[in-house]
Order: C-alpha cells, then sequence, then structure tokens
C-alpha cells in the first residue's frame, strides 16, 4: 500500500489568512487550479489512486473529488482539521500572545485552553493510519488538512522530534510513504506548489 497525503486546496478562509479550523468553507477558484494540477501531475507519474479518503469539510471533500475525478470518496472525521476552539477564525496575520508563544514553540509549549491539543491530533491520524493499513494494498489518497496532515507525518516518523509541526506544507501539498513489512516508511514531500498571491 502506498499513501497519497496531500493538503486540501485553497479557500477564502486561507486567502483572508485566518485559522480556518474547523470551518466548512469551499474550494476557491485557485484551489480548484490547485487540485487539478495534482490530478495532472499524478497521471504523469503514471499514479493511479485506488482508494480516496477525506475529512468530512467540503474543501477537503472537493480536493479529492477534483484529483481523483471520482465522487467515490470515504469521510473520516480523524482526518479533521485541529479543533481550535476559541481561537477559530483568528488571524494570523495579528494573533492573540498566546498563539505567538504557542507558534513560536510546537514541541515544548502547549496548546492554548480550548484548543485541541498536537498529542491528539498525532493520536488520532495515528490510529486512522493503522486502520487503512489493514485494509488495502494499493495506492491510497488521503485529503486532509495542516495540521491534521502534519499529524500524520509525525505518527509516520516518530524521530522526528516534533519537526514537522513547524514546517510550512501549502495549500496541496502531497506527501507520499509506502507500508510495507508490517511498517510505514519515511513520508517525503512529492508534489509542491509555488504560491502565487492573487492567483
Amino acid at each position: 500500500m502506498v499513501l497519497y497525503i496531500v493538503r486540501h486546496g485553497e479557500t477564502a478562509r486561507n486567502r483572508e489568512k485566518v485559522l480556518q479550523g474547523r470551518s466548512n468553507a469551499p474550494l476557491n477558484a485557485s484551489g480548484i487550479s490547485q487540485s487539478e494540477k495534482v490530478r495532472e501531475f499524478l497521471a504523469e507519474e503514471g499514479i493511479t489512486i485506488d482508494a480516496v479518503y477525506a475529512s468530512p469539510l467540503i474543501r477537503a471533500v472537493q480536493t479529492a473529488e477534483y484529483i481523483t475525478g471520482s465522487s467515490d470518496v470515504i469521510t473520516d472525521e480523524r482526518l479533521l482539521e485541529m479543533d481550535y476552539g476559541p481561537y477559530e477564525g483568528a488571524s494570523l496575520e495579528n494573533p492573540a500572545p498566546e498563539l505567538i508563544t504557542f507558534f513560536s514553540d510546537f514541541v515544548h509549549i502547549p496548546a492554548p485552553e480550548g484548543m485541541e491539543s498536537l498529542a491528539s491530533v498525532t493520536e488520532r491520524l495515528g490510529s486512522f493510519l493503522e486502520e487503512i493499513s489493514g485494509r488495502h494494498s494499493g495506492n491510497i489518497l488521503i485529503s486532509t488538512h495542516a495540521i491534521a496532515m502534519k499529524g500524520a507525518l509525525e505518527y509516520l516518523t516518530p524521530e522526528s522530534g516534533g519537526s514537522y509541526w513547524s514546517k510550512y506544507i501549502g495549500n496541496c501539498g502531497v506527501y507520499r510513504s509506502e507500508y510495507r513489512n508490517g511498517k510505514f516508511t519515511v513520508p517525503e514531500e512529492i508534489f509542491a506548489l509555488v504560491y502565487e498571491p492573487g492567483v
């Protein structure tokens, strides 16, 4: 089994630079175009997808549908974005002091009160990955969100020491990991778009 983990395409909320979290904004025109570019990349690489999973949020489902050209998407709540609690919709250009502190050192500083912990994100993504590892043998697409995706990468790379939390993953960035001999390989980034403001 080979996993292809993708962050959803852009939404208006991304463009507004706010913590989007579990708000249910659809893809904007750029997000659709980004998703189609992933589809083109996979086709050029000769990669066919055998099963598709996504967060229940519409932006993740739409991304999966545009990439695969299919509406046969299985949703799983474990793929939801981090629950930002009272910080949902907070500005990323002018964040609260406690968010600045948290963002400065994800590994050692716990999430502010009311937000889901990073350990919880990793745990639920790990639960999902372990469950599907015994279910499939082909190429699996997983469409999710930035922090949720980082939780998956942390689970797949225990020796990372939390390094993925501060790593930038742009809209429609794709990582690949193979499940063989009872374990996952270290994920590798295989596709990333250059962000062009206003496009």
